[in-house]
């Protein structure tokens, strides 16, 4: 099997359901923010659904698209594309109608010293957009950094745990959500706020970072020592079905696996598959940021890929010698200085 070819295929492989899903809805679907970690294979994936349905609809995603080859792939998959900063009015107002809308756009890292440009993404872009799509059914991702750290032994924060966000970005969040929910009480915007963490993809995310130490030899600290994650693929189908979702006042949704994972069992599990010992620093913590997806579980399925596949997918991406990212996720912050 040529792992660097097949494995990259399953984010962006639709599902029978999905597909089914896709087939029954009706109108173009504009991506915000396709440009992100998670917005290529999303717009991929759902523009696959579409192609194996009866219905030819539009897949549309917007971005800056500065750097990198986001926008020849998207368009190599059949999604047209519109280059737009989503900060100034005139390019919203300018952006092609469409009935259903997926929100990605946002800023996390860079955000201590920029706080004033976090803010503005995540709070006064969300208002711009809701304005000028208010006739559309949106899903907006959100972050689990909304709720505070909670004790591991509950098993995560659901959708009625208060929530208080822990520093600048998760307040910025909680800010996005709320400027959602005004115009969607206002203005009857049907929304979807969708709380993720954290999505796992072959070239980035939390059990890369924790596999790339156990083969370099570098201690894992242990400080954040409980964690959810969930397959990228897994959390797109979420995001895209969630359209049935928008309500208003908006639905909240918690997006991640099943499973509140140890940080050093799971550096065990890539310690067996790699032949190394782990190394560890510091002690786990009796509060993480964790949440629990049981309710978007119940609607939608337990995500297809499981968590010990995704650990035997990450070992065989870094031992085929796969490209990583250098986005590191900063798992281990507890204070909120991203």
């Amino acid at each position: 099997m040529d792992v660097l070819a097949t494995l990259p295929e399953h984010l962006v492989t639709p599902s029978d359901a999905l597909v089914a899903f896709m087939d029954q809805l009706e109108g173009d679907l504009l991506i915000l923010g396709v440009g992100g970690k998670m917005g290529v294979s999303l717009a991929e994936t759902a523009r696959r659904a579409w192609g194996r349905s009866d219905r030819r609809h539009r897949v549309i995603g917007v971005s800056r698209f500065g750097a990198g080859d986001a926008r020849s792939r998207l368009e190599a998959a059949g999604v047209e594309t519109v280059a737009a900063d989503l900060l100034d009015p005139a390019a919203v107002a300018a952006l092609p109608e469409a009935a259903n809308v997926i929100y990605m756009a946002g800023r996390k890292f860079g955000t201590r010293g920029q706080e004033h440009l976090t803010w503005a993404m995540n709070v006064h872009v969300p208002a711009l957009v809701a304005q000028r799509f208010r006739g559309a059914r949106i899903v907006a991702f959100s972050t689990g950094n909304v709720y505070p750290l909670t004790p591991v032994a509950q098993g995560g924060a659901t959708e009625q745990t208060p929530t208080g966000p822990v520093g600048e970005y998760g307040q910025s969040c909680l800010g996005r959500e709320r400027i959602f929910e005004h115009f969607s009480r206002t203005l009857g915007v049907r929304v979807a706020l969708l709380r993720l963490n954290y999505a796992i993809d072959l070239r980035y995310g939390i059990l890369v970072e924790v596999a790339q130490a156990v083969r370099e030899g570098r201690p894992i600290d242990l400080g954040m020592g409980h964690v959810n994650v969930i397959w990228q693929g897994d959390a797109n189908e979420v995001a895209i079905r969630s359209l049935q979702w928008a309500n208003s006042p908006p639905e909240v949704m918690n997006v991640t696996g099943p499973e509140t994972v140890s940080i050093r069992w799971l550096a065990e599990r890539f310690g067996e598959l790699f032949g190394q010992q782990p190394r560890f620093t510091g002690t786990e913590g009796e509060r993480a940021f964790l949440s629990n997806a049981s309710l978007a579980h119940q609607r939608f399925g337990y995500p297809r890929v499981p968590l010990r596949q995704m650990i035997l997918w990450t070992a065989q991406w870094l031992q085929a010698g796969g490209p990583v990212l250098d986005l590191p996720t900063h798992f281990q912050e507890r204070e909120g200085n991203y």
